[in-house]
């Protein structure tokens, strides 16, 4: 059993979809997932294994900020052979042309914080997808009858939710970065880092630009396209 997510041997699936919010976790279980059964009520990290299509899959939240998913990334990886794993969370959007609850596939992550300036002792390492799992994102969107857009660009995982510099953020928009989110540059290094494949699928929650949000009940309930974008990516529409 690791640390946190206290899990016994066998009872995480090789491809984890890994939400921010636990309660989203367990819609996700309970909405999307034949037999779902609970492995984990870790610190209230609510963690469920069960099957999609005959394929087995787990959720498992990560809390928010880089620190925090990536002590559930590191655990998942490195102690139950977790092969795939995807980040179904919210999103600010940055740009004009991104709407709210339209969803961003992030081919690679901006970011302002240090962990990675502390891991590669000071050189700019590029957080990035993997190629195979944005691609089938793309194809799996394409082929869904969705109600909003999806884009595929530049995402930045922020360490601040309460920036003190927002015009560094906005910022940012200037070169083509799509949105705002606290969790994706952690999480493609990790993968990177163990050999696996790791894809961030976003929903917009609020705008950073017009400041229109949703509410929380919404971003917990109702952000069903980027669940079934991610599940197609990594186990087949």
């Amino acid at each position: 059993m690791s640390t946190h997510i206290g899990a016994a041997a066998g009872e995480i699936a090789p491809t984890v979809l890994m939400p921010g919010d636990p309660l989203r976790a367990r819609w996700i279980a309970e909405t999307f997932l034949d037999d779902a059964r609970c492995y984990s009520e870790v610190r209230g990290m609510f963690g469920f294994t069960g099957s999609w299509r005959g394929h087995p899959v787990s959720v498992q939240g990560s809390g928010m900020g880089q620190p925090s998913l990536s002590i559930y990334a590191n655990e998942l990886l490195k102690d139950y052979d977790v092969s795939t794993v995807i980040r179904v969370g919210s999103c600010g959007a940055l740009a004009e042309k991104v709407a709210i609850r339209d969803v961003v596939l992030a081919s690679g992550a901006c970011t302002d914080s240090s962990m990675n300036r502390i891991r590669f002792e000071g050189l700019d390492y590029a957080p990035v997808a993997d190629f195979g799992l944005l691609r089938s994102a793309a194809e799996v969107a394409e082929g869904l009858d969705l109600e909003h857009a999806v884009h595929v660009g530049l995402i930045f995982s922020s360490d601040s939710f309460y920036s003190p510099r927002p015009e560094l953020t906005s910022r940012m928009a200037d070169y083509g970065v799509l949105a705002v989110e606290m969790e994706a540059a952690a999480l493609y290094t990790l993968a990177a880092q163990y050999g696996a494949r790791a894809l961030c699928v976003c929903t917009v929650s609020d705008h950073i630009l017009t400041g229109e949000e949703t509410t929380s009940q919404e971003r917990e309930q109702t952000f069903g396209s980027m669940i079934e974008i991610a599940l197609g990516a990594a186990l087949g529409g």
